[in-house]
């Protein structure tokens, strides 16, 4: 009978909740755990072996080393790599000693972000997995090409898990909500929402949804829109405030003034701040600022003018060194002016923000060791410089099915005209090379 006065134990998290009890409730991995596939096979092969699990976070490495100690019925003993030290290995070696003694069990022991520990440590277990006495399964985010033992590696196969896919984040969201989240719905657009922000990581899906749940429970809700969705999980901004509402009234009129090729007006401005007691390093910083977001590429000499101008005062101090800044401005008020650069960084940032995240194609990847050789990474590259007129024309940078895009326009003035006419022969250098495919 169970003790009524006992405290409550805490309800487990989410994530741990719908953690799979079977291989077959596993989602996502299906290039290897799908019939005749590496991992399925480990599975229905009826022998342990070692192994380094390498993905991302939220992909499944933990579940995956519980399920093969579960199919095996061996002992299952984890270590973090963040907590854990050489005699914390040893207890775990002492406990797997005893438990094949008495019995007759083996275990895996699982250590989860592998690559934290140093060489030592790692050397630490090798001698008992080479007996047999326990089987290794490591999981780490990193590659294990740089941060694991090239003995160890020797010893264990690398498995390389994915972040899920958009479908099968839907599979686990719907089957959160039917198993967990009952009385509880959620427009589409919030659910889409949500997917996206939990970016192929299904632990921070489930996160994600439990922190939503508690939060329409407090407010008394039953639907969850985008509105809702907005306010619980907005991000707060950090406010810069060191200055009054003219302060920044002036900034701004120093800034519009360089852009609309006043000089006049900008020095103006700019010797009303200084006269007033502003920082001249602040204003120094706006000014190099104005001549990446406002001349960019359309006159480069601006950005190494401004540079050296910032440089100047640090030099020379004030007042000397507030003459650097005043010709720093006059130069950008007058220069050729293009804010292609600065509208394709916040265009390219736009599309990242809602995309996924992308795998690297393999033909764009490095390929330093063996083990990153046989998956395939650098395989079919195509070196620039030994393709004729130094391009290869034809040739894709982007991630395998990414939607076509051009964030950078240049404008037909300053250098940026230049760049303009090379980037459209490229482009028709492309478009030949692909017809021809």
């Amino acid at each position: 009978m169970s003790d009524l006065f006992a405290p409550n134990a805490p309800a487990a998290p989410l994530a741990e909740r719908l953690r799979p009890k079977h291989i077959a409730e596993v989602i996502g991995q299906s290039h290897l755990l799908g019939e005749g596939k590496p991992l399925r096979l480990a599975f229905q092969s009826g022998k342990l072996h070692s192994m380094i699990l390498w993905g991302p976070p939220g992909v499944g490495k933990t579940t995956l080393a519980r399920l093969m100690a579960s199919a095996f019925d061996a002992e299952f003993v984890p270590l973090s790599a963040v907590l854990s030290g050489v005699k914390d290995i040893r207890d775990a070696i002492a406990q797997a000693e005893q438990t094949l003694q008495r019995n007759g069990r083996h275990t895996i022991l699982f250590v989860d972000e592998v690559h934290r520990f140093n060489k030592s440590q790692q050397d630490a277990f090798l001698p008992f997995v080479e007996q047999g006495l326990v089987t290794f399964i490591g999981a780490t985010t990193e590659n294990p090409s740089f941060e694991l033992n090239n003995a160890l590696l020797s010893r264990a196969q690398v498995y390389v898990l994915q972040s899920l896919s958009e479908a099968e984040m839907g599979e686990l969201f719907e089957r959160a909500q039917h198993t967990a989240l009952q009385g509880i719905t959620f427009d589409a657009a919030a659910r889409e929402r949500i997917v996206g922000y939990a970016d192929g990581d299904a632990r921070r899906l489930l996160n994600v949804l439990e922190q939503l749940q508690t939060a329409a429970e407090a407010a008394g809700l039953h639907n969850i829109d985008v509105t809702f969705l907005d306010a619980t999980l907005a991000q707060k901004m950090r406010r810069f405030d060191k200055g009054g509402e003219a302060f920044y009234d002036q900034i701004s009129a120093l800034h519009k003034s360089v852009r609309g090729s006043n000089p006049d007006a900008a020095l103006y401005w700019l010797v009303r701040m200084l006269d007033g007691g502003a920082d001249p390093r602040y204003l120094a910083r706006r000014i190099v600022r104005m001549a990446w977001e406002d001349i960019g590429l359309a006159d480069p000499r601006a950005i190494q003018l401004c540079n050296d101008a910032a440089t100047t005062y640090e030099r020379l101090g004030s007042p000397e060194g507030e003459l650097a800044l005043a010709q720093a401005v006059l130069y950008l008020a007058v220069a050729a002016k293009s804010n292609a650069g600065y509208v394709a960084y916040n265009a390219a940032r736009a599309f990242v923000k809602q995309d996924s995240s992308r795998e690297v194609p393999l033909h764009l990847r490095n390929a330093p060791t063996k083990l990153m050789k046989q998956l395939d990474y650098g395989k079919d590259y195509r070196y620039a410089h030994d393709e004729a007129g130094g391009y290869a024309a034809g040739e894709d940078y982007f991630p395998d099915g990414m939607p076509q895009v051009s964030f950078y326009e240049p404008v037909d003035r300053g250098l940026e005209a230049k760049i303009s006419e090379k980037l459209a022969h490229l482009r028709e250098l492309d478009a030949k090379a692909k017809s021809k495919n």
